[in-house]
């Protein structure tokens, strides 16, 4: 028994023991040479290359590691990023031999030769003029002169127009003012401005004193005290000088003593009018204005002018 244990031993150990090939681990992964990846790509398995295979499902099937038309399969282990340069490069071949295939110079030169006006694409005919005469064109000029002559003629009548507006509007505006003015103007005012009133209506010396005296410096201006027409102006018994004017309502106011008179019979004056320069003529004491009121006229009842004014607004 123990001879058989040995021989056998003796039979293992002279027989060899197959052992597996030792794998060095690499780092990483190798990829193979150009040709290696080219030849089976681009050799077909059976037939030409099927050029009508549309880009998309060429891509697709490249990325997916399979290839249309015959081509046959690349190794697994090789990676598919250089697969996938050279589809694109087939792919951007195979259209630029479609596009080339045209003649670009002639259709330019088509194009360029069929090239139309604006005018002919609408349908416009240019349709050319001929030569006008020398009575056509004068014909022509004479009508420019009649128009260029009713036009001027259409001016002159706005304008005077115009003028004629203006004038009118002028003239309105002025009686505008002038409304305006009347209707501040005072209706009564004072014989005489800063006048000291020195004797009153009634009797004096014996006699009656029918106005009133107003002293003031010579030749201190004296006004019609309303609206009215002279009646006299000029000499006058006692006064010197005198001035008669009759109001609207038929009352007359004298005035008496003055040094000149600056109206005349038949003026009209209105109320505040110059119509003397204070004096000192006639029966008289010193400068002043003797200043009397005649109702109802000339010759009416001579009234004090004290009240007669007060009631026209006008206090002295």
């Amino acid at each position: 028994m123990a001879d058989t244990t040995a021989d056998t031993t003796t039979a293992a150990a002279a027989t060899p023991t197959a052992q597996a090939p030792t794998v060095r681990p690499t780092p990483y992964k190798r990829t193979p040479p150009l040709a290696d990846v080219v030849a089976p790509v681009a050799e077909p398995a059976a037939g030409p290359l099927d050029v009508a295979v549309e880009a998309p499902v060429v891509v697709a099937a490249v990325a997916e590691g399979r290839l249309p038309g015959g081509f046959r399969r690349r190794p697994p282990s090789i990676r598919r990023r250089p697969a996938l340069y050279l589809a694109a490069a087939l792919i951007g071949a195979t259209s630029l031999g479609a596009v080339t295939t045209g003649e670009p110079a002639a259709r330019a030169t088509q194009t360029m030769s069929h090239s139309v006006s604006v005018a002919q694409e609408l349908g416009i005919q240019a349709t050319p003029k001929q030569a006008i005469t020398d009575t056509h064109a004068a014909e022509l000029l004479g009508d420019l002169a009649v128009s260029r002559n009713a036009r001027d003629a259409e001016q002159a009548a706005a304008a005077n127009i115009q003028a004629e507006a203006d004038r009118v509007a002028a003239e309105a505006a002025a009686a505008a003012a002038a409304a305006a003015a009347e209707a501040a103007r005072p209706k009564a005012v004072r014989p005489v401005e800063g006048a000291r009133l020195t004797s009153g209506f009634g009797a004096r010396w014996g006699t009656l004193h029918a106005g009133i005296d107003l002293a003031a410096p010579m030749h201190t201006p004296e006004y019609a005290v309303m609206d009215g027409v002279v009646l006299e102006a000029g000499p006058a018994s006692g006064y010197g000088l005198a001035v008669y004017i009759q109001h609207e309502n038929g009352d007359v106011t004298v005035y008496g003593h003055m040094d000149s008179i600056l109206v005349e019979a038949g003026q009209v004056v209105r109320a505040g009018d110059t119509i003397a320069l204070l004096g000192n003529r006639g029966q008289s004491t010193g400068p002043h204005l003797h200043f009397e009121v005649h109702v109802g006229g000339l010759n009416g009842e001579k009234i004090d002018p004290l009240p007669w004014l007060r009631d026209k607004g006008v206090e002295i």
